[in-house]
């Protein structure tokens, strides 16, 4: 789909003829030859466009003659409900600059676009390219400092619940949260990486502008931030997971022992019995009315006494 927009005055317009306009926003589904008809229309190299519809690639940036690609990692909600898939996955958003137009690309509807899209975005002006770049940048960060927020709230309460239970739903939840977080972590690292390198380059051209610089500088402050919290976050889950699978290995063999216990008390009854159950002619007490109130008081009472050892020994 192809969504075109430019700003009059102070209000952003969606416009029909995205050769009119400043900003051009696409993602699939597609209809056919129409990538190939941006690419003519801008001259634009297609794999900028095909590149940015990959959900694998990595964040970078890539030059050519009249235009500069920059490939950015964001964060979604992942649309997958099944209950072994991360709840957040990261996919790359493509800004692609020329010298007229600036086109965003994405594989799925993206909210950090969706933002921009109703202007909701203070000082938001897509003719201004360099500050349109700085503000995806920036509202990306905010958008991983949210979802890590979210990730942690949910893993507290997963915790909460873990406390009184142990169910496999609620290790599966953080088996997801776990799975989040490692996308964070790995994109995070790679925006940082990639945001260094455009400010060392000064791909931007912003080195002379002191309002543009200032603004990237605490975006990278802010991205590492938000790497420092996913590490940590990843850290403390994996400690959890850690401590949970210990004390449920720790319960398994509490509960083992006094099984085992509880199998040896009965079995002393049960050997006593089974003696008399043999058909020998000398057993103790064969003729004796009160053979089996006795023979059931002396098997109860040596149950009795083997809880009593095993209490006195601190074993059951």
């Amino acid at each position: 789909m192809i969504y075109s927009f430019a700003k009059n005055t102070s209000r952003l317009k969606e416009i029909t003829d995205y050769k009119e306009a400043s900003w051009i926003n696409l993602y699939p589904p597609f209809e056919h030859g129409e990538l190939d008809e941006i690419s003519e229309a801008f001259n634009i190299p297609l794999d900028f466009l095909t590149d940015s519809l990959d959900i694998d690639e990595r964040s970078r940036y890539e030059k050519d003659e009249d235009s500069t690609l920059i490939l950015i990692n964001t964060p979604i909600l992942n649309d997958d409900a099944k209950d072994s898939e991360a709840i957040y996955i990261t996919v790359p958003v493509g800004v692609i600059i020329c010298d007229r137009i600036i086109i965003t690309v994405t594989a799925r509807e993206n909210p950090i676009l969706e933002k921009f899209m109703e202007d909701k975005v203070k000082n938001f002006d897509p003719n201004d390219k360099q500050l349109f770049v700085l503000q995806i940048f920036e509202q990306t960060v905010y958008r991983f400092l949210d979802c890590l927020k979210k990730l942690n709230l949910k893993r507290n309460l997963i915790e909460q619940e873990l406390y009184n239970s142990s169910r496999n739903e609620e290790l599966q939840q953080l088996l997801r949260i776990e799975k989040s977080l490692v996308y964070f972590v790995n994109s995070l690292s790679a925006n940082d990486l990639l945001k260094m390198k455009i400010k060392r380059t000064d791909l931007l051209k912003i080195s002379e502008m002191e309002n543009h610089s200032d603004l990237f500088e605490d975006i990278i402050i802010d991205n590492g931030q938000a790497l420092e919290m996913s590490n940590v976050y990843t850290n403390i889950l994996g400690s959890t997971m850690e401590a949970y699978t210990t004390i449920i290995s720790n319960n398994m063999n509490i509960f083992i022992h006094r099984l085992t216990i509880v199998t040896i008390i009965l079995m002393v009854p049960t050997l006593v019995a089974s003696f008399y159950g043999m058909n020998l002619e000398y057993l103790p007490f064969r003729t004796s009315k009160w053979a089996f109130p006795f023979i059931i008081i002396f098997s109860i009472i040596l149950g009795f006494g083997l809880i009593a050892w095993f209490r006195r020994n601190r074993r059951f």
